[in-house]
């Protein structure tokens, strides 16, 4: 859709249906069997937010507060909607690859917009057409001296392919280690070219940490289950892969983008967060937490409250957010981050379970992939407030319903004696 400028104004409904059908499910859907793990502090994290917009003296106004409210709730609905699915290991497999898909064709929209500059290229969001002054950020020059945007794949934002990149290294990478299929292989393969092509290209540095992270504790997971040729393949074929791509890439994008990739190096780990995004973290800490232990007050930051939010008063100006820290802490201070981190936390446990449970045989692979995926939204919490949009929704979708289709293949076996599919 956004391959065409006439059906533009499509894009904010279409983004806005995620989060409403995500909410209709939930009455559509209700929980059966099983809860998640993390159900319990799903409810406490939407208790809180509910207590704020009641009791908070600084919610910018009932509009706004109520629209967060409901934002979140939207977010963390599948965590309570999936449970009502009847997910079998086969059918969380399609999930899986019908996200792979997806993003493998994103990504490869990237690496033509490289090739063919100007073409297949989004029309740029509104928000980043106001935003002028961004527009030398938001360009890199390749190798061949061209000046073009950062590849955005399907998304309408400059360096948006780099999270598409992401699923399809990661996914494609599991995929073809669980099949050993030659075509899958080979799919895989290329997809987690494309994939890496387009993050580096998108020079956007965090997701690239981000891919090694998951890549990392994917290993970990083959180790700890005592999958070790599985583990040598992807050592060799991750190792190849980087080795080739790194060279595409610099061949297209040129010194800019090595010289991005080099300022990873330029000091140690903390040192080079901390130049970027750590002193947004350090002033949530250090400032922010101290003056709004409990909240900042709801509707105050954001789109809800660029949408929603009340400009007059006086006593709730808007604020300013960069990363989900700060997000956490402004709409409900400290019970607020302890009940969603816990969230998180209960959620990666039960997926690792899952991950080296040798009961569910090749199944647990997914529980791997889920794993990684999401020790990298941890890490992204650091860098951006994943829990407040799509990212977030996904992350809860994937988790339970790895933990549905894992729970139904226990009761087949149990029931039959063997997993049905």
């Amino acid at each position: 859709m956004l391959l065409f400028p006439q059906i533009g104004l499509l894009r904010v409904p279409m983004r806005t249906a995620s989060f409403a059908l995500s909410l209709l499910f939930l009455a559509l859907f209700p929980s059966k069997g099983e809860r998640h793990p993390a159900t319990t502090p799903g409810i406490l994290v939407m208790f809180i937010m509910f207590l704020g917009l009641g009791l908070h003296p600084h919610t910018n106004s009932i509009a706004s507060g109520l629209a967060q409210c409901f934002l979140y709730l939207s977010i963390l609905a599948p965590l309570f909607w999936v449970s009502g699915l009847k997910i079998t290991p086969k059918g969380f497999e399609t999930l899986i690859f019908l996200i792979w898909i997806f993003h493998t064709v994103s990504a490869l929209f990237g690496v033509l917009q490289m090739y063919f500059p100007g073409q297949f290229q989004p029309v740029l969001s509104t928000a980043i057409q106001n935003q002028a002054w961004r527009g030398d950020n938001l360009k890199i020059i390749l190798a061949n001296g061209q000046e073009v945007f950062r590849p955005m794949g399907l998304t309408d934002i400059p360096g948006g392919a780099a999270s598409a990149g992401f699923f399809a290294l990661l996914f494609g990478m599991v995929i073809a280690l669980k099949y050993l299929n030659p075509f899958l292989l080979i799919a895989g393969a290329g997809s987690g070219a494309i994939g890496l092509f387009c993050i580096l290209l998108s020079q956007v540095r965090s997701i690239l940490v981000s891919s090694v992270i998951c890549l990392f504790f994917f290993g970990l997971i083959l180790v700890k289950s005592a999958q070790f040729s599985r583990l040598s393949m992807m050592v060799s074929g991750v190792t190849a892969l980087f080795v080739a791509t790194f060279g595409w890439a610099i061949a297209i994008g040129g010194t800019m983008t090595l010289d991005r990739i080099n300022t990873l190096f330029s000091g140690s780990a903390g040192d080079v967060y901390h130049q970027n995004r750590g002193h947004f973290l350090q002033n949530t800490i250090g400032d922010l937490l101290p003056q709004y232990p409990l909240g900042a007050g709801l509707g105050r930051w954001g789109m809800m409250n660029n949408y929603f939010g009340d400009p007059q008063n006086m006593d709730a100006q808007p604020i300013w957010v960069e990363i989900q820290w700060t997000a956490w802490l402004f709409d409900g201070g400290i019970p607020l981050i302890i009940a969603y981190v816990a969230a998180i936390l209960i959620a990666c446990y039960t997926t690792y379970k899952i991950a080296i449970n040798r009961k569910l045989g090749d199944f647990g692979l997914w529980g791997g992939l889920i794993l990684s995926y999401s020790i990298s939204s941890i890490a992204i919490l650091f860098n951006y407030p994943l829990f407040i949009g799509q990212g977030g929704m996904e992350f809860w979708l994937l988790n339970t319903a790895l933990f549905v289709a894992a729970s139904n293949y226990q009761l087949a076996k149990n029931k039959f004696g063997e997993a049905i599919p």
